[in-house]
This record gives C-alpha cells, sequence and structure tokens, in this order.
C-alpha cells in the first residue's frame, strides 16, 4: 500500500487555488448531479471542482492511497481485500483520495481491472478491513440514520468500461469524524446495499466542518 498524505495552506476563494486543486477523474465513471445536501457525482472526464462555500483554499488536508486486492489468506495480507474473486479479480488495483477544507469534503476513487461494463456499487464504511466481510461495519453517516441515504453517506457507485476499468467522486458540505470512516466496500449492486465483494481500508482525515 502507498499512502500520500499532506496538509494544503492556501487563501480561501482564490480561483487559481481551486483550478489547481481539482482532482481530474479517468474515464468509466458515475455522471450524477449535486443533491440537495451537497453530494455530488462525477461522470466520465469529470472533476472536482471548487465547493459551494468559495473554493478549496484556505488549511486543508489531502490524502491518496492505493492498493492491490488480494483474498483475505494471502500469504502477503493487503490492506485491499476481495472476497468475491469474479467480480474483484485477485490484483484488481484500486486508488482512493480524499480533499477536505472548512467548506467540506471530497472523496474520490478509481479502480482497474473489474469485470468490464459492469455496475458496482461502493460506500466509506466505519472500520478496517477484515477477513469477514462484516468486519467492515455500516456505512459511515454524517447524522445517525436507520435509512441509507446518498446525502448523508458517501455513495461512490460507477459502472466499469469496456477495460473493466471505473471511476466515481462524492463532494459534501461536511467533514468526517475522528476515526469514524476507515474504508471503502465495494458492493456487488448499486444503490444503499448489495453484497459486500471488496474491501479497502483507508485513511481518512477529519479535518472540516464535521
Amino acid at each position: 500500500m502507498t499512502v500520500r498524505a499532506a496538509v494544503r495552506v492556501g487563501r480561501a476563494g482564490s480561483g487559481a487555488l481551486a483550478a489547481a486543486a481539482a482532482l481530474v477523474m479517468l474515464t468509466g465513471g458515475v455522471s450524477g448531479a449535486e443533491g440537495s445536501g451537497g453530494a455530488q457525482r462525477a461522470g466520465a472526464g469529470g472533476t472536482l471542482g471548487a465547493g459551494p462555500g468559495g473554493g478549496v483554499g484556505g488549511r486543508g488536508f489531502d490524502m491518496r492511497v492505493e492498493g492491490r486486492f488480494s483474498p483475505p489468506n494471502a500469504f502477503v495480507p493487503s490492506s485491499a481485500v476481495t472476497y468475491d474473486m469474479e467480480l474483484v479479480p485477485a490484483a484488481a488495483r484500486i486508488a482512493v483520495e480524499q480533499r477536505s477544507d472548512y467548506f467540506g469534503t471530497r472523496v474520490a476513487a478509481r479502480l482497474r481491472g473489474l469485470v468490464p461494463n459492469r455496475v458496482y456499487g461502493m460506500h466509506v464504511h466505519t472500520a478496517p478491513c477484515g477477513a469477514d466481510p462484516k468486519a467492515a461495519g455500516p456505512h459511515y453517516q454524517h447524522r445517525a440514520s436507520a435509512t441509507a441515504d446518498p446525502d448523508n453517506e458517501v455513495w461512490l457507485d460507477f459502472r466499469t468500461d469496456r477495460h473493466g476499468n471505473g471511476s466515481a467522486w462524492a463532494r459534501h458540505g461536511w467533514g468526517f469524524r475522528e476515526g469514524g470512516a476507515r474504508s471503502v466496500i465495494i458492493h456487488d449492486a448499486a444503490g444503499g446495499a448489495g453484497e459486500r465483494a471488496a474491501c479497502f481500508t483507508v485513511p481518512f482525515g477529519s479535518y472540516g466542518r464535521v
């Protein structure tokens, strides 16, 4: 696993800084519009733009982590675990990025080597991955709720292209609680539920409005 983390310092509202900090994802993502709670997903070739409160300037937190999927019983343990190798083959790759500032949090994911032309669900979960798919706990929620809601959770559903590659991102006007978000789970179906096909442990940061 490779981890890169940094603290950003700049001036809030700077157009140049917002443009420089835009995160460009590769093709194969899921398209969508900004929701009532500030959640947004980008389509193929989409970008993470400035937040509604004036951009990504000011102090913030940047993190990127990469992994290669292995089965739970692999000789060399991995932070990326596949529970269903037909849907998420061993050696498939994932990269997750987080960018947070006072105005909110953006999470982006890029995947390679999955089943071509297939829809997957993916959400941020509360605990690290384990040999048991249930180890990652439930969806991370901004406010405790009995129902799954993309405005209250981080949903990263995506469709792969003909090469088995996909990407997605979400943006919210809130930040993660300290230690509250620890992984992403790939599900066998889009939406609020689905069987857990794979898991990736991610060191999400808590910077921003909680």
